[in-house]
């Protein structure tokens, strides 16, 4: 699958492989330390973050608490008119 942005997909596909052999090389064998690939999560996490601003999504809307809420059932609002 493709990142949100075009030009952060590169880095997804690197952060994705190296979350895969962390987790089956590591994780499985009982090593939780994940910071392994940090550096490269930390550089797609800003990728995402300014393909976000240029979409114009809200990260207050990303972030917020629905489970658990009044919000959880409702139907988001339609921003699309």
């Amino acid at each position: 699958m493709n990142s949100i942005g075009e030009e952060c997909t590169d880095l997804k596909k690197r952060y994705d492989d190296c979350f895969n052999s962390w987790f089956s090389e590591r994780f499985l064998k009982g090593d939780h330390d994940d910071s392994v690939c940090a550096g490269i999560f930390k550089v797609y996490q800003e990728c995402v973050k300014k393909a976000m601003k240029q979409q114009n999504i809200d990260f207050k809307e990303i972030d917020k608490d629905v489970l658990g809420t009044d919000s959880e059932f409702k139907a988001p609002p339609d921003n699309h008119s």
